[in-house]
């Protein structure tokens, strides 16, 4: 088999190393570069009392893994009557590190491992049954809402608790130089979130308009990117990338089309 080109790790620190490693064990060559920093709450009072009483919501729900590493930081046994949402595979095996897995808790989750978004969520509720009672969710202090809205519209008492800060890397002279060489070398680039390319784009046009030139904007475009949301394709297509690669929730899948990666 060829060597494969450099891949570009783009999650958050913690998640990036365990994937990189992954990405090492198949012969890969990573290099990680986070394009979101995520960091802990000024003030987790608010959080801490929630999570303490978890048996007053019939459902709650994980917007991602580091929802998931937020709140178990504060949760010492997952209460068993109550259900768990998830969006993706990664949100799985976070659950699975700190004790939580179908065995022993009721998890819903996306049916197509294509569409794991909030919109795929929905579709493995049973809404009418949640109707009247309280659902929790977890996320980010920002986010997407059409899962609360849509909740909402089905008649759900639904609780929004922030678990963490999401913040774009700083652009320090050392992190520019770093992205400048990025963009000139050959790489393929894992990208597992839309706000972390937008915020790519971002840095790139921040380094365009110190060098007076808009080069870096179409290099970056053309480089392979590998998502595992249709949502993130879509962000991709319409910020002018033009190598796409769909390759469904979950680590293993990644993994398996960096294969193809020549």
């Amino acid at each position: 088999m060829n060597k494969l080109r450099p891949i570009i790790i783009t999650r958050p620190l913690a998640q990036a190393a365990v994937l990189a490693e992954k990405v090492s064990a198949r012969g890969g060559e990573p290099v990680i570069f986070p394009l979101l920093d995520i960091l802990p709450l000024a003030d987790t009072a608010e959080l801490q009392a929630t999570l303490a009483q978890l048996n007053r919501f019939a459902l709650v729900t994980f917007v991602s893994p580091n929802a998931i590493d937020a709140a178990f930081h504060y949760i010492t046994q997952w209460p068993s009557a109550v259900a768990i949402g998830i969006v993706g595979e990664g949100s799985r095996v976070a659950l699975q590190r700190h004790g939580v897995s179908s065995d022993n808790a009721t998890i819903f989750s996306p049916p197509d491992a294509a569409k794991t978004d909030s919109e795929g969520l929905l579709q493995a509720l049973d809404l009418p049954a949640l109707s009247g009672r309280r659902v929790l969710i977890v996320r980010g202090e920002s986010g997407r809402e059409l899962l609360a809205d849509s909740l909402r519209d089905a008649g759900v008492d639904v609780w929004s608790l922030a678990a963490y800060r999401r913040l774009p890397p700083t652009l320090t002279p050392a992190v520019a130089a770093r992205l400048q060489e990025l963009m000139n070398s050959q790489n393929d680039w894992i990208i597992t979130s839309s706000e972390a390319l937008k915020i790519l784009i971002q840095m790139v046009q921040a380094l365009d308009n110190t060098a007076g030139n808009g080069t870096g904007v179409v290099k970056i475009q053309q480089k392979n990117l590998l998502v595992p949301h249709a949502r993130i394709a879509d962000t991709a297509h319409a910020l002018g990338f033009t190598a796409v690669t769909l390759t469904g929730s979950g680590d293993e899948r990644l993994l398996d089309a960096l294969q193809f990666q020549l």
